[in-house]
């Protein structure tokens, strides 16, 4: 699965699993609303993605990892 445009990320969590996350590039790095998860969670990223920590996110994002 191609990552296009460095649009999407994938955050690993706490529990080892990864989620791919939508990174709105005009909003603040603050705000809930830069990053949308859409899913799937997945046991292994692909090789080319970009791995973020989850602590990197905002609370309310951190939360909807977990919704998946």
């Amino acid at each position: 699965m191609a990552l296009k445009h460095k649009k999407y990320v994938y955050v690993k969590r706490r529990d080892g699993w990864y989620v791919k996350v939508r990174v709105i590039k005009s909003k603040p790095d603050d705000s809930p609303e830069k990053y949308i998860v859409v899913g799937p969670k997945v046991r292994e990223p692909p090789p080319t993605a970009k791995i973020l920590n989850e602590e990197l996110l905002p609370e309310e994002s951190r939360r909807k990892l977990y919704e998946i």
